[in-house]
């Protein structure tokens, strides 16, 4: 109950004093992470002695924790598990970033018994079940992969199982596995690299990266945006891009995330104000993700 003896503060002041982005005080108060705020219409009130939640970090897992699990429990087919919840959340939001029209559950059922069901009786796009599934299979690459050094091909193979047996593959002027023919954009209107510098500029891009064995949260985010820049294929620029970022944090001990389709408006507003000099926001939506990853893996590893 909103107390009126009480001096609350906007988000914009709460974020001020914080020295953190209005988003990030939203999402603290969402999360119930910040003491007596109250959600007024549209707008939260934050009292002014209220203290800074710590972010989610708790032990930094091992690497090979999550990665062990991952792999024990996709080798064991184990139901509800980490895995299990990875393979239906990821693919549902990365793939409904992109347009598609299946739902949570819709997903699930795929990834769990290998047939669709139409809710409502409502046609579905075949596009959309095929590359789901093939999604699935993704996820099992990068797993099975996690450890071994980025590369062209890896990336050259996770767009070809994503994008194999479906309409786009049936065109002549679509490369499945390969780069991208026709000039694209990001967003609609966000210039990307020619198709004739493309090879090089992942070469480049790669070469550049691979330079270290391990790779910091920054660098992961800084290498996701230059490749979203290039953007080397013609179409699933997006999902191989949120895939290889899954990869690197498990090869570098970085906490995996996936970017929920909640978030999408500010995820592609945080690769745009990126090219313009500003990180800030696309930092918070992976940083928001993250704390998200966190609550779930605490759930399945001991001491997250």
């Amino acid at each position: 109950m909103y107390n009126w003896l009480m001096r609350y503060l906007s988000v914009k002041e709460t974020a001020k004093n914080w020295r953190v982005s209005e988003r990030s005080v939203r999402n603290y108060c969402r999360s119930g992470r910040v003491d007596k705020a109250e959600l007024r219409g549209t707008g939260w009130q934050i009292p002014s002695d209220a203290v800074k939640p710590e972010r989610l970090n708790g032990r930094k897992p091992a690497e090979q924790d999550v990665l062990t699990l991952l792999r024990a429990e996709k080798q064991a087919r184990i139901p509800g598990g980490l895995y299990h919840r990875l393979q239906v959340d990821m693919t549902y939001n990365s793939n409904h970033i992109e347009g598609s029209t299946l739902t949570h559950e819709q997903t699930r059922y795929i990834f769990e018994t290998n047939t669709v069901v139409s809710e409502n009786q409502e046609g579905l796009m075949v596009d959309d079940i095929v590359e789901t599934a093939n999604h699935f299979r993704c996820i099992d690459m990068v797993i099975d992969n996690a450890l071994q050094p980025l590369s062209e091909h890896f990336i050259k193979q996770l767009h070809g199982v994503l994008k194999s047996g479906t309409t786009d593959s049936r065109k002549n002027w679509f490369a499945v596995g390969g780069y991208k023919k026709l000039s694209n954009f990001i967003g609609g209107d966000i210039p990307t690299t020619p198709p004739g510098k493309v090879a090089a500029a992942i070469r480049k891009l790669l070469l550049v990266y691979d330079v270290h064995k391990q790779h910091t949260f920054e660098e992961i985010l800084d290498f996701h945006y230059q490749f979203e820049k290039i953007h080397p294929f013609q179409d699933g620029n997006g999902r191989v891009g949120r895939l290889i970022l899954l990869k690197e944090c498990l090869r570098s001990a970085v906490v995996p995330f996936i970017i929920e389709d909640g978030d999408k408006y500010y995820y592609y507003r945080g690769l745009q104000e990126y090219g313009m000099g500003s990180r800030d926001r696309l930092r918070d939506v992976f940083l928001h993700s993250q704390d998200k990853f966190k609550v779930l893996l605490a759930k399945y590893l001991t001491g997250v």
